[in-house]
């Protein structure tokens, strides 16, 4: 009877260290999904602010201010426009 109660003894004791090593991991990995969760959000956060900011440089009046500012382009006139016209010898070659 006495072996029989040691045995049930240790069981117990082991049983109760399996379960709080178990509620131990489990807050273990509930606190890092909440964690990942919260990074998560951030991240969404961080990256419609990132789309917007991105949808605000690309408008059309900035790039056109780029271009004539950074790239001295300008736009094209007739004053300034030049026209490429075939010699006659390509000319006649192109005929039907």
């Amino acid at each position: 009877m006495t072996r029989l109660n040691l045995v049930l003894l240790v069981a117990l004791i082991a049983s109760a260290l399996y379960l709080v090593h178990t509620q131990y991991d489990s807050r273990r990995l509930f606190t890092e999904l909440d964690r990942a969760r919260g990074e998560a959000h951030k991240l969404e956060t961080e990256q419609e602010r990132l789309q917007a900011e991105k949808r605000a440089q690309a408008t059309p009046a900035r790039i056109e201010r780029l271009a004539r500012e950074q790239l001295q382009m300008r736009g094209a006139t007739p004053a300034i426009t030049q026209y490429v016209t075939l010699g006659p010898a390509k000319a006649a070659g192109m005929q039907p």
